[in-house]
């Protein structure tokens, strides 16, 4: 299992569940940040808004359609698991719990697929540690 500085230098997508069009939210400081460290983060939400930071959003991971290296996870903790399935069936290789979310049930549903898995961490902050 590669450790989350690992994950952050390889990867190159990222798509980012829960993703906000709302400045003030988590999320949307979080996608600007890795947009501006030249990542292709992708934002999944529901169909509420089209595009967040310039970049249109899409419904599920299912709808990405490049390799997806990381999944960014800003989700209620009831929908993680959720969440850790959807990232197995687009080939996702990392799944990432933001702050606060940690989930045996994710934890065992990315390790039995062969997804490297990090929760209770920002992926801005272990990025702004790597510089």
């Amino acid at each position: 299992m590669r450790s989350p500085e690992e994950i952050l230098r390889e990867a190159k997508t990222i798509a980012l569940v829960g993703a906000s069009p709302k400045p003030d939210r988590p999320s949307n400081g979080v996608m600007r940040y890795l947009l501006a460290q030249g990542y292709d983060v992708i934002p999944v939400r529901p169909r509420d808004c089209d595009e967040i930071h310039g970049v249109p959003c899409v419904a599920s991971l299912a709808e990405i359609d490049r390799p997806i290296d990381l999944v960014d996870v800003f989700r209620r903790i009831d929908a993680v698991s959720d969440v850790a399935q959807e990232a197995v069936a687009a080939g996702a290789k990392a799944l990432w719990l933001q702050l606060g979310l940690s989930s045996p049930e994710a934890r065992t549903i990315a390790a039995a697929a062969g997804l490297d898995y990090v929760e209770d961490e920002c992926t801005a902050i272990v990025h702004r540690q790597l510089a």
